[in-house]
């Protein structure tokens, strides 16, 4: 196994940043065990500024003076040259954004010389503080779960034990003793995730039933699950209202989504049955019963992971309010994925073997004749490709035609 110590493309990103000769607050969001704090401690590394380190993951949440008591600090080391700030898990700072934006503009104001690093790990919290009170302050640099090629290079990964163990790389000591690893996911990062990125920020009257819709979502991975249907198999679901919110809140902590049904040429159909899609394998396969090798051996459910995967890298990579990600159906004909970029469609066909599947791209064709279509695995983009690439490069309307 190769060291964790691994530097992420962005670290090198925000360091030019920093130096950049107009400053601006640098801010780091995605998933909890990616590497923030570590891509943090290495720009400090590589900046050899003076550094304040501190987080705000703490059971009981910070005032907004915890902020301005950090700041000062770093005021006192900025004197002939800047003092890196680093503030983790701001989200946990009530009030945070208001505090950083009168800060920052103080900063700017008196030419201080304090260069504040954020990092937070629920997009909605971090996003709302961030385009309410700190627009054209900020400079935002997404953490996603670990690709294809960063297991690759860090730990010499084949496809297989990527699609199985997903991209934690501090998961990745375990994975000698799978049932350590599970162990570790479920209780490190699936119920610290929950408790603390969930259900401490947000109001969730029904706790149980949250973890309960996250554990149906990595049961049935890229799959499209009716609401009616899992009100018959939550205990207490109450409505569809609720269990939609709560997939919400599974996305802004970059757990699980709900896609949605493309329809009409509009990229979603609100209300429709979601399609589960976990953001990361390893949060599937730490709650299955199936080892590794029996993942290989059943080609059903291997095919559901790799299907699973496909639709998280393009949830991962493919951010910004110009993508979106549904899926079609009609009748007994589907369409894995439908990704749309303003004018542009692509629909996407995932071929890994599963048995028992009715391809609706012919049909879908006849109804959209604009689409592109991208088929991946057997006669398509070969599985290692796809995955070792960035997205952008397949769905480009200049490439694909």
């Amino acid at each position: 196994m190769r060291s964790i110590q691994y530097k992420r493309p962005q670290v090198d990103k925000i360091k030019q940043a920093f130096l950049s000769k107009k400053p601006l607050l640098q801010v780091i969001i995605g998933p909890r065990q990616v590497g923030k704090s570590t891509a943090a401690e290495q720009v400090r590394n590589l900046l050899g500024w003076p550094a304040v380190v501190e987080s705000a993951d703490s059971v009981l949440p910070h005032r907004p003076e915890w902020i301005e008591n950090h700041w000062l600090r770093a005021r006192k080391l900025a004197r002939s040259k800047p003092a890196l700030l680093v503030l983790d898990e701001i989200q946990k700072v009530s009030g945070w954004s208001e505090v950083v934006k009168r800060l920052w503009d103080e900063e700017v104001r008196l030419g201080g010389l304090v260069r504040p690093l954020i990092l937070g790990s629920s997009a909605l919290l971090v996003q709302r503080g961030l385009t309410e009170s700190l627009a054209g302050r900020f400079f935002l640099h997404r953490f996603n779960h670990w690709s294809f090629a960063e297991c690759q290079k860090a730990f010499a990964w084949n496809l297989d034990q990527w699609l199985y163990f997903g991209g934690y790389p501090g998961a990745a000591a375990f994975v000698g003793d799978e049932g350590v690893w599970k162990r570790y996911i479920t209780d490190s990062l699936i119920e610290t995730v929950i408790a603390r990125d969930v259900l401490q920020l947000q109001t969730v009257t029904k706790p149980a039933l949250l973890r309960q819709l996250f554990a149906l979502s990595a049961t049935y991975p890229a799959q499209v699950f009716s609401y009616n249907k899992m009100l018959g198999q939550l205990t207490d679901a109450g409505n569809t209202t609720t269990l939609a919110h709560y997939l919400d809140l599974l996305e802004t902590a970059f757990l699980a989504s709900g896609l949605e049904m493309f329809s009409k040429g509009r990229p979603r159909k609100r209300g429709s049955s979601p399609k589960f899609i976990v953001w990361n394998n390893a949060l599937i396969n730490a709650i299955s019963y199936k080892s590794f090798a029996e993942t290989q051996a059943d080609s059903g459910w291997y095919g559901r992971i790799v299907e699973n995967a496909v639709g998280a890298k393009l949830l991962n990579e493919l951010s910004g309010s110009e993508w979106s990600l549904s899926y079609w159906r009609e009748g007994d004909a589907e369409v894995d994925f439908v990704l749309s970029r303003g004018t542009a469609t692509w629909g996407i066909e995932v071929k890994s073997g599963r048995s028992g599947k009715v391809s609706g791209i012919d049909e879908f064709q006849r109804k959209y004749p604009k689409a592109k279509i991208v088929m991946i695995g057997r006669s398509g983009i070969p599985l290692e490709e796809f995955f070792l690439r960035p997205p952008e490069e397949w769905f480009n309307e200049e490439i694909i035609k």
